[in-house]
């Protein structure tokens, strides 16, 4: 029988079919299925936008698609408009206040100057301009106003001004711009020198263009002050010259704190524009970064081939980012919302970007030509601005190289004026490099490397400048308005006219003169000194410049016999009667044969051909002579293939390692030093360690004619400092060596008269010392030192009862023992010979007017201490003639013209008891024009030759 089924009904069956009737087809089906997909999409990203919101949504505007920080993106767009801005030089004229001025502060009417404005007069032409047309001194009052130079009139009456102005009379004085020092370590390289405050060099890397000097910039430096003594208003605080790329650089003004009138002691308030228009930056070539960082295998640059590309590979990469910069801030600049990254940034090359986009000024330390052609090279391949090089020995020798730099503005040479020779990039410098890059068309500045050299002093080295031919507008140029223009300052700094940041200087004679000192300096118009010492000096009107500076001399002609005529002072050891500018001053085989009228030598002359040779305000001196250096021991003090060497635990006779025929011997004898007495060094190259020799700078070799003219001079040791750190043995204390130094004396005292085996022993030596045949001199600058010393002479003296000859060489705290000295009859040679606190056992050093009353030299004069000057460093050879000047101008009568150059010659003998007759025979400088003063210049040596070298 068969199962009854359920069958579905009619309709469901229709229904059935009707679906049957409508299945998709396979391709209908896939699109089906992709718009399915699609929705799914589309809800997945209206889930994500709904937690995101779109620049149109109204959720939350401040995030874009990319989920970028809208408020960041436009702080980044605001940055590229910092990153594109130009800087300008800043403005002065129409300035109501200096924004430096504080309130409060009175203005000052100055009465009665004699102003160097700093421009020619309106309407010169440019090339009259600059061979000093239209440069001139002009009778003035100036008047300054909340930190402005307001006005510079002939006469201002007192009734036109603020009824508070303070008034004061410059009695016909010299009145300058401040003086500006574009090169200075101070505040970062503090003196006195002590390792807890020196940040002068970041010495992580070689490449450090991110670090930034005002960082370690201490305002409390005492050298700041120091500096401002010498007229200095402004200087440019750079990082050192360790690296290739040191670092940022910051324009100060020296006025610090309250006590110069600022509102508070920091560095930010010591920044010369507060507004920052221009930043700065500082990178070295040559011989530091190699010897710094030069570790072969392991780290370099170790030649000048490895820091060239030191310097393309940081440039390479500071273009890399300058690029994306500029290519983000283009696609910025139409909209951030789109953007899909911030702005890229790196700190570590942002000041590099700023150098490529021209908004920082360069200075860099470049000596050689090669050091300067491959930094030009680098200027050209990316497209930045050298605004200066520094140091820069060998620039006058390239000038066309120079030209060739990136930006059409020749960098200028900041330059000393005769410090070279302490290393071989610095052994071709020239002391006429000032003038004939002036010749050139190029720009000298004089600068002070402070603490290199005292910045005190920067004026003296422009005035240098112009003894060395820089003409005298230029060479005052070259310490105001060149710098300023430089540092992109020229319209506020530089300048004594309206408008004008009111920094200027009154000098107690020509700033370019010997020993010219201020006697006030005022500083955003505030005077800096509230009882400044000023020296009773003679008035003296500006200089008249002289034309016989203009030419470099030639090469001298050696003359057996030959007559001067015009001879105006004989400043000779000897008594010699009163002359005239018609004196005459003969020449015989190398000697003075007459002095007065010599009218038959000048009768015979034409008939034996002798040269009469005619001087303006010609003098005749005794040759000057070089005590305490390394001249005839070293010839380049780096270059230890060139020096004698420390002696180190060894006792050494400078006469064994006697090297003549250098750079340093032959400059000497140019500049009328024909004697030399040099020691050994026991480390350091201002210390001593054996018997110095007394030989003739003019020799070839040591056996030439009377070369030695004493083969030990005297016994040389050294208690500065250094001491502890000489090696040797048993002495690592100041105490160590003190008492060592008195066992041997005692030692020898006890065996003085015992035959000693070897006459070239420290032994024998010692002997002649206690039996006060041969001086002991001593390398010495603490006073307490120099104490013990006097206490050490007492006891070997009643040990032995004889007077022990003691000098003390150094002497930069002499001045606080000098009554004792006296007592004691103890000479000092002075070296440096005016000391400024670079070290701690300096610390104590007088730096002279207007901050303390007097300088060593005076007090010990005073006290009557017998007192010579010597040579710190070798280069300061070329300037024994003016130091001995600055003692006599600057001495307040207590020195004539003969004591002061006694200074550099006989005195020095009198001190070390040395039989000077036999060696002064032929021994004489004539001059055209005072050694005393900037305008004397050498016109012949006799230097016991047998014949006098001439000079045209």
């Amino acid at each position: 029988m068969d199962e009854k089924r359920d069958l579905p009904s009619f309709e469901a069956m229709s229904e059935i079919r009707r679906w049957q009737r409508r299945k998709p087809r396979r391709s209908r089906g896939l699109r089906f299925l992709a718009l399915g997909c699609l929705c799914f999409i589309a809800f997945a990203q209206w889930k994500q936008l709904s937690r995101w919101p779109s620049p149109v949504s109204h959720l939350n505007p401040d995030i874009t698609i990319h989920g970028l920080s809208v408020k960041r993106l436009r702080d980044d767009l605001a940055t590229c408009e910092k990153l594109w801005k130009k800087p300008q030089d800043p403005f002065g004229a129409g300035r109501e206040r200096n924004a430096r001025y504080i309130n409060g502060h009175a203005p000052t009417l100055i009465k009665n100057a004699s102003v160097w404005v700093g421009e020619p007069t309106t309407g010169t032409p440019p090339e009259a301009a600059r061979k000093g047309a239209g440069f001139s001194w002009t009778d003035a009052d100036v008047y300054l106003e909340y930190g402005l130079i307001k006005r510079v009139e002939s006469s201002i009456a007192l009734s036109s001004v603020a009824s508070n102005t303070v008034v004061f009379n410059a009695n016909g004085r010299p009145l300058t711009a401040g003086i500006i020092d574009m090169h200075s370590h101070a505040g970062v390289d503090s003196l006195p020198e002590l390792e807890g405050n020196d940040d002068t060099n970041e010495m992580a890397s070689d490449i450090t263009p991110y670090v930034r000097s005002i960082d370690g910039l201490q305002p409390a430096d005492h050298q700041l002050q120091v500096i401002k003594s010498g007229g200095v208003t402004t200087s440019l605080i750079l990082p050192g010259s360790a690296n290739n790329m040191g670092g940022e650089a910051y324009v100060i003004k020296h006025a610090v704190g309250k006590a110069d009138g600022r509102n508070e002691t920091s560095a930010v308030d010591m920044l010369a524009d507060k507004d920052r228009n221009w930043r700065y930056m500082k990178m070295a070539c040559g011989e530091n970064p190699k010897r710094v960082y030069g570790r072969p295998g392991k780290q370099g640059p170790t030649s000048r081939l490895g820091e060239s590309w030191e310097f393309r590979h940081a440039f390479e990469q500071a273009t890399k980012l300058v690029q994306d910069q500029d290519d983000w801030c283009n696609a910025a600049a139409a909209g951030v919302h789109h953007m899909k990254s911030y702005l890229p940034q790196e700190l570590r090359l942002e000041s590099l970007g700023a150098l490529l986009r021209h908004q920082v000024r360069l200075n860099t330390h470049c000596y050689t030509i090669p050091d300067l052609e491959a930094f030009v090279d680098h200027t050209n391949e990316f497209k930045f601005k050298v605004r200066a090089f520094h140091h820069a020995h060998q620039t006058y020798l390239v000038p066309e190289i120079l030209k060739r730099a990136y930006g059409g503005e020749t960098p200028a040479s900041a330059l000393f004026a005769d410090n070279m020779y302490y290393k071989a990039e610095a052994n071709t410098a020239s002391e006429y490099a000032g003038k004939i890059l002036y010749d050139n068309g190029l720009t000298p500045v004089y600068v002070s490397d402070n603490p290199v050299l005292n910045a005190q002093h920067v004026i003296f080295e422009a005035a240098k400048g112009h003894k060395y031919g820089l003409p005298y507008h230029a060479a005052l140029a070259a310490v105001t308005t060149a710098p300023a223009e430089l540092l992109g300052l020229g319209k506020r700094l530089g300048k004594v006219k309206p408008g004008f940041d009111a920094d200027v200087v009154i000098w107690d004679s020509d700033p370019l003169s010997v020993g010219a000192t201020p006697v006030q300096v005022w500083i955003d118009g505030t005077a800096q000194f509230d009882n400044p010492v000023e020296l009773k000096k003679p008035f003296a009107k500006v200089t008249v410049p002289s034309e016989n500076l203009s030419k470099i001399p030639d090469a001298p002609l050696a003359m057996h016999e030959v007559i001067f005529t015009g001879v105006s002072k004989v400043l000779t050891k000897d008594e010699v009667k009163r002359v005239s500018s018609s004196t005459v001053v003969v020449v015989s085989k190398g000697a003075v044969a007459c002095i007065g009228s010599c009218e038959s030598e000048l009768q015979a002359a034409p008939r034996h051909g002798t040269p009469i040779i005619s001087l303006q305000n010609g003098c005749l001196t005794d040759s000057f002579t070089a005590f305490g250096a390394k001249i005839g021991l070293n010839a380049i003090d780096a270059e230890k293939d060139t020096d004698n060497g420390p002696s180190g635990s060894a006792f050494t006779r400078a006469e064994d390692g006697l090297t003549l025929d250098t750079h340093k011997t032959n400059t000497s004898y140019t500049y009328g030093v024909t004697k030399a007495i040099s020691a050994p060094r026991l480390r350091g190259l201002d210390t001593h360690h054996g018997t110095s020799v007394g030989f003739l700078t003019g020799a070839r070799t040591a056996l030439d004619n009377n070369t030695v003219f004493a083969s030990d001079v005297a016994v040389h040791y050294t208690l500065d400092l250094s001491i502890k750190s000489a090696g040797q043995p048993d002495i690592a204390s100041i105490s160590a060596a003190v008492g060592a130094l008195r066992r041997k004396l005692f030692t020898a005292a006890s065996k003085r008269t015992d035959p000693v085996p070897d006459i070239y022993s420290e032994e024998f030596y010692l002997q002649r010392v206690v039996n006060g045949s041969l001086p002991l001199v001593i390398t010495v600058h603490s006073a307490d030192v120099i104490a013990s010393l006097l206490k050490v002479k007492r006891v070997v003296e009643e040990a032995t009862q004889t007077p022990l000859r003691l000098v003390i060489y150094g002497g930069a705290e002499s001045h606080l023992v000098a009554e004792q000295l006296a007592a004691a009859k103890v000479g000092v040679v002075l070296a440096p010979a005016f000391a400024y606190r670079a070290s701690w056992d300096q610390r104590r050093a007088l730096t002279g007017a207007p901050l303390t009353n007097g300088t060593a030299v005076d007090r010990l004069l005073e006290a009557g201490v017998l007192t010579g000057i010597g040579l710190a460093e070798d280069w300061m050879v070329r300037d024994l003639g003016l130091f001995a000047g600055i003692v006599f101008k600057n001495g307040e009568g207590r020195v004539d013209e003969k004591g002061a150059l006694a200074m550099v010659g006989a005195n020095l003998y009198e001190m070390l008891g040395l039989e000077e007759h036999g060696v002064r025979e032929g021994h004489f400088v004539v001059w055209e024009g005072s050694p005393l003063e900037i305008d004397g210049r050498v016109k012949a040596v006799g230097g016991g030759k047998g014949w006098v070298d001439v000079w045209g």
